[in-house]
């Protein structure tokens, strides 16, 4: 595993950095409890759009993409290195799922004429995306989905039901997997498909969280329903029953995490400097230094997470393709921010109790926010369950059961 940076690497960092320097405005780091800017506050949104175009002009939105479709053609190390770069500034998230998800894919199996109607419009934020796999009995095990998508002439039929799906109320598109062929082997009859969410026949129902806050913070998960929904045949991408496949594969896309592991440094940091405030009065602070041997623990695990990353990364760069590492980095990261947040609550104490409505809640409330917007770390993306399968089959060698 290479630590430095080589000639051309240290040049293409800097480059990211003198391009911070000069686009990224600081007002675009959120304070507090926030994670994100605030899109009601007008201000807020304007920088956003500066920040977007700015890194469009660059084709920084979708940086893995190839350049013929609008992005920048970066390796996985540049990758790498642009993510770590935008983490150290707390630099807010563009492009989501349609850059992430649906560009990748049509890229690779899309129709010319699905590229030439969606792609420009996900590097342009002109619409949002959002993913509809998950369903009531079919999260970790994936391709036991039975919403049903059945073929009528030029269109497909769609009915059931999705769960855990972020965005959807606010979404233009959905990318979608339904099952065309019930009498298939589980994997073989799904099929992937765009879907129009102006479509009659959708609902959309809130899955209301611990994190959200009525008349401060709306909720971002649903449950979307599917009745009689019909879907244009040329809305299918790829072939029929392949979509499985198209699923499990991505361009060449950086999957070290660093984001979450500068995070997680950022996270250690902060309640560093909280608790010298505590030791100096100026904060609330329990008693027992068994809290600060945990945050040192904490500080060391966020250490080891960067460097998990580092070895995902090296392993990209050497032509190899991560499996279980990925699998190690995800669970160990997830986890140790939970860690984190846990020891943050027995640091302040009985004010883990005060929300953010509270004045009284010491860093405006954002320990218990943090402390319960980490929950679903070790379900989204692969269960830390399914992780410890996958490492102890693909990594360990050991059998399955």
């Amino acid at each position: 595993m290479e630590f430095r940076d080589s000639p051309e690497e240290a040049a293409f960092r800097q480059g990211v950095r003198d391009f911070v320097d000069g686009s990224f405005d600081p007002r675009l780091v959120p304070e507090g409890w926030q994670q994100y800017p605030d899109p009601r506050d007008e201000t807020e949104a304007e920088l956003l759009r500066e920040w977007r175009g700015a890194l469009g002009e660059r084709g920084w939105i979708a940086p893995h993409w190839p350049r013929d479709f609008g992005g920048a053609g970066l390796t996985a190390m540049e990758q790498f290195i642009f993510n770590e770069e935008m983490a150290k500034i707390r630099a807010p998230e563009v492009g989501g799922i349609g850059m992430n998800m649906v560009g990748p894919t049509l890229i690779r199996h899309g129709s010319e004429q699905q590229k030439e109607t969606h792609l420009p419009r996900i590097t342009s934020n002109r619409a949002i995306w959002c993913q509809g796999y998950s369903e009531p009995g079919a999260g970790s095990d994936l391709a036991s989905l039975q919403t049903r998508a059945a073929r009528d002439g030029d269109e497909y039929v769609l009915n059931g039901q999705k769960v855990w799906n972020t965005v959807g109320h606010k979404a233009d598109w959905m990318l979608l997997l339904a099952r065309t062929d019930p009498a298939a082997p589980k994997h073989r009859g799904i099929t992937m498909f765009l879907l129009d969410m102006k479509t009659p026949g959708i609902t959309t129902q809130p899955i209301v969280t611990a994190k959200e806050t009525p008349g401060i913070v709306e909720w971002d998960i649903n449950e979307v329903f599917f009745e009689d929904v019909r879907i244009p045949a040329t809305n299918r991408v790829g072939e029929e029953n392949q979509g499985w496949y198209y699923a499990t594969t991505l361009l060449d896309l950086e999957r070290s995490r660093i984001g979450a592991s500068i995070a997680l440094l950022q996270e250690v940091e902060s309640l560093v400097e909280y608790v010298r405030a505590g030791q100096r009065g100026e904060q609330p602070l329990a008693e027992g230094q068994g809290r600060v041997r945990e945050l040192t623990d904490a500080a060391i695990a966020a250490q080891v997470s960067r460097l998990m990353a580092y070895r995902v990364v090296s392993m990209l760069k050497r032509g190899d393709l991560p499996n279980y590492e990925a699998s190690i980095k995800k669970l160990f990261t997830s986890e140790t921010a939970q860690g984190v947040t846990r020891t943050a609550m027995k640091l302040i104490g009985l004010y883990g109790n005060l929300w953010r409505t509270s004045a009284s809640a010491p860093l405006e409330g954002r320990i218990p926010y943090r402390y319960v917007a980490m929950v679903p770390t070790t379900i989204a993306g692969g269960t830390s369950e399914i992780q410890r399968n996958i490492i102890s089959t693909r990594g360990l060698g050991l059998p399955r059961g």
